[in-house]
């Protein structure tokens, strides 16, 4: 019979750095994680590849059940976060939260002063998220239209957000950690 330490160690998902090989795993959780945008197996390939210092995957049991895309943002000390998912058979656990406290705390992000990430008003999940992380880490959360269902998405996509929050210190992001 399992103890309890065990059991909470089962459930208790592995955090790294994606590779190549992660690529149409990932693809499927996003897939399998409805309403987030689909992008291809190819761009989720890619991310895993070319970006995988500023992107993160959780593995649990052998399964990829978390992921989270970014990259700093050219000519800025800002961080984005692309695409937040987690499985359904992972979720209640603070995975989100988890992984992006791993990535802020990276090397290739320490110039951050800055995470930023898009979302529609009616993503509650992603706005819950991203309330809870902020807090977490102490800094101030702004939003502002950015990408708008007229001007960029030609009527077919609800207006994404530019959410900006302050990140403090290096050494305050681990201590909250």
């Amino acid at each position: 019979m399992q103890n309890e330490l065990d059991i909470k160690k089962a459930r208790t998902p592995k955090l790294r750095k994606p590779i190549a090989e992660d690529g149409a795993a990932i693809w499927r959780l996003i897939r399998d994680c409805k309403p987030l945008d689909e992008n291809s197996l190819y761009a989720n390939l890619i991310q895993a590849d070319h970006f995988r210092d500023t992107c993160v995957v959780a593995e649990m049991g052998g399964d990829i059940v978390g992921w989270i895309s970014g990259h700093m943002i050219p000519a800025q000390d800002a961080f984005f976060v692309w695409q937040v998912a987690v499985s359904p058979k992972a979720r209640g656990l603070g995975l989100g939260k988890t992984m992006l406290m791993e990535l802020v705390n990276r090397d290739e992000t320490e110039d951050a002063k800055t995470l930023k990430t898009t979302i529609t008003r009616d993503n509650d999940a992603s706005w819950g998220l991203f309330r809870s992380f902020a807090n977490h880490v102490g800094g101030d959360l702004s939003d502002a239209p950015h990408f708008t269902k007229d001007a960029h998405f030609e009527g077919a996509h609800d207006t994404e957000h530019m959410v900006t929050i302050t990140l403090p210190e290096t050494a305050a992001l681990k201590r909250a950690a």
